[in-house]
């Protein structure tokens, strides 16, 4: 979902315009029991971080900070002593960080970005399971690879998930490119970025990582399209517009093919959204094919008049209490929509024109 905007400017004001356009993100936030205290901004080159620059904290812990946007989404770090933040920027956006001195690296927040919520869970979660677990298991840990591999599938071309494909926990990938699943994940966000992202830096090292891993293609240089069916899905439990409740996994295990539609009814392109899902619905419904629609309308009562006049499984995701589901698939703009065949995420829709080539692929 990508906006054009076309400024024109007058001649006589182009000029100052071009000496104040460079654009920038910014970063601020406070560090409590940090009071003037020097904090390192710090970048990455693939694996190797460099520093970009220092900030100082004011008397109450406060800082802010700006730099020049690189033109593609990149993951910085918020350094106090050998404690690190992680965060993500995408163009020119600000970014707020809290955390306290005495457990930096562990009770903070940031804000400012879906991309940034995204990855504030990622990390969360990781010290959860290694909590639970310790950091040895958690590097391995199946279920953790399953809630990460679920994120990728969202957004495969997004920087969160260049993000955990790159995670080390105590200096072990999470995503082990010599272990041919692991592998696959890690194709399927270069193939995205191969698609989506060709001139960003990260696309042909990311690329190189999974064809020097790729026993059968060592020495080629074509890649190949790579779906990781192999992480499952989350199961989800919403009720519909009469009170019953609907979960994803029952759909999954009655149909040969669910195709998972994040919505709003009441967007301007929600119509002719669902136009397409009824043309897929009517042809492979009786192939095996399910819908299970979640609306996201803020107008509770709105989205029943017009869910019960659908033919398919639709249900309602409360936006004061749903925003744990939305993190789960990276749901970060509508509509947003998957194809779970088999009982795995099988691929996300980018076109719904094509959605019937989609799901007949996998009937």
């Amino acid at each position: 979902m990508r906006k054009l905007l076309i400024i024109s400017l007058a001649s006589t004001g182009l000029m100052f315009f071009s000496c104040n356009s460079e654009k920038k993100w910014n970063l601020e936030g406070n560090v409590e029991n940090a009071p003037k205290t020097m904090l390192i901004v710090q970048a990455s080159d693939n694996g190797r971080w460099y520093t970009l620059d220092t900030v100082m904290t004011d008397d109450k812990g406060a800082f802010k900070f700006e730099h020049a946007a690189a033109g593609y989404p990149d993951i910085y770090r918020l350094n106090l002593g050998d404690k690190s933040i992680y965060f993500p920027i995408d163009s020119t956006e600000t970014v707020s960080v809290t955390a306290d001195a005495d457990n930096f690296d562990t009770g903070y927040t940031i804000s400012g970005s879906t991309a940034a919520d995204m990855l504030m869970a990622v990390d969360s979660r990781i010290r959860e399971i290694a909590k639970q677990k310790g950091y040895t298991a958690a590097a391995s840990d199946s279920l953790l690879k399953r809630e990460l591999g679920g994120m990728i599938i969202g957004d495969p071309a997004g920087i969160v998930s260049y993000y955990i494909i790159n995670k080390q926990i105590n200096g072990q990938r999470i995503f082990n490119p010599d272990n041919r699943r692991d592998n696959k994940v890690i194709g399927a966000v270069a193939n995205a970025f191969d698609q989506y992202r060709p001139t960003d830096p990260r696309t042909r090292y990311l690329r190189a990582l999974y064809l020097a891993h790729r026993p059968s293609t060592r020495h080629t240089e074509q890649l190949d399209t790579v779906h990781a069916t192999e992480i499952g899905f989350f199961d989800i439990a919403l009720t519909d517009n009469t009170g019953a409740t609907h979960t994803l996994s029952d759909v999954v295990s009655r149909n040969k093919v669910v195709v998972l539609n994040f919505t709003a009814y009441l967007a301007d392109w929600s119509p002719a959204y669902n136009l397409e899902l009824a043309k897929a619905y009517e042809k492979y419904h009786n192939s095996g094919l399910e819908i299970y629609q979640i609306g996201l309308d803020e107008d509770e009562f709105q989205w029943k008049q017009s869910a019960k006049n659908l033919p398919w499984i639709t249900v309602y995701n409360p936006s004061a209490t749903g925003t744990d589901l939305l993190m789960k698939y990276n749901v970060q703009a509508l509509p947003a929509t998957f194809i779970i065949a088999n009982g795995e995420l099988a691929k996300r829709v980018i076109d719904v024109t094509n959605i019937g080539n989609d799901i007949a692929a996998h009937l």
